[in-house]
């Protein structure tokens, strides 16, 4: 029976561990100031994310993606893709959150004041 109460206690230790650790990423992470535009590694657009805009990023004849940044958070409305992942996408707003259209081969990215793109990311 002790074997058993110990089980329950690592797990439960682990799984605090873990929700600590998320929470404390969650709190620290800091508000994004542009939203980068990257398609085919490399940067295309870069857009203040305290202006609301509608963007349609088109990058060859038939693929586009249309990037809205409102109330502070970027989405994309939507897209030429087949699987509509990043329509589905959360808005982000957040430094390093990150959108994503692999068929596309467009990433929409959150940095902040003196950021770089990383666009190995």
């Amino acid at each position: 029976m002790k074997k058993h109460r110990l089980d329950f206690i690592i797990i439960g230790s682990i799984v605090l561990f873990a929700f600590i650790c998320v929470l404390v990423i969650k709190l620290t992470q800091k508000e994004g100031k542009y939203v980068v535009v990257i398609y085919n590694q490399t940067e295309q657009g870069r857009y203040r994310l305290q202006e609301d805009i509608e963007v349609k990023l088109s990058f060859s004849d038939d693929k586009y993606n249309i990037l809205v940044i409102k109330d502070g958070k970027a989405s994309i409305k939507s897209a030429s893709c087949p699987d509509q992942i990043c329509v589905r996408q959360k808005s982000i707003s957040k430094v390093g959150e990150t959108i994503t259209c692999l068929p596309n081969k467009t990433v929409i990215k959150i940095v902040g004041d003196n950021s770089e793109v990383d666009v190995v990311s």
